[in-house]
């Protein structure tokens, strides 16, 4: 099984609701500014960690996100953070960042995001904002 791992610097931006303008009879679908320039970035870092070819088969990813520690919090609960024992449960989803990531590195890495089969998030905080991801390349995995 081939293993790939991408750092991302930087706070970790979710996937927005996409924004819609009508352009007389059709309606035309475009990224908020703040996710676009998320995955331009996220695209910059990974092509400069990246210099395979696309994968073509079945993945697993795994992602962890490393939000910032907001500054006004208690040195207890600033050291339960860092420790893991207290975890993010506030916006964004988990979902959201996996999809900005996700999509940012469909034709870099991958073909098309639906090779992705199985998957693994979390969450966390700390005072060095960024994501980790672990591709896997499934050896052996049937491809319909």
């Amino acid at each position: 099984m081939k293993e790939f791992t991408f750092l991302i610097s930087g706070e970790p931006v979710p996937q927005g609701r996409p924004r819609f303008v009508s352009r007389g009879k059709f309606v035309q679908t475009y990224d908020p500014k703040k996710s676009k320039d998320y995955k331009k970035l996220v695209k910059q870092q990974v092509k400069a960690q990246f210099h395979d070819e696309l994968l073509s088969g079945a993945l697993n990813v795994e992602l962890k996100v490393y939000r910032p520690i907001q500054k006004s919090i208690t040195k207890r609960e600033r050291a339960l953070r860092l420790s893991g024992a207290h975890r993010p449960v506030i916006k964004g989803d988990i979902d959201n960042y996996f999809k900005a990531v996700t999509d940012a590195c469909t034709g870099l890495v991958w073909v098309d995001d639906a090779q992705i089969v199985s998957t693994k998030s979390n969450k966390y905080y700390s005072d060095n904002p960024r994501v980790e991801l672990v591709v896997y390349e499934l050896a052996g995995e049937i491809n319909d």
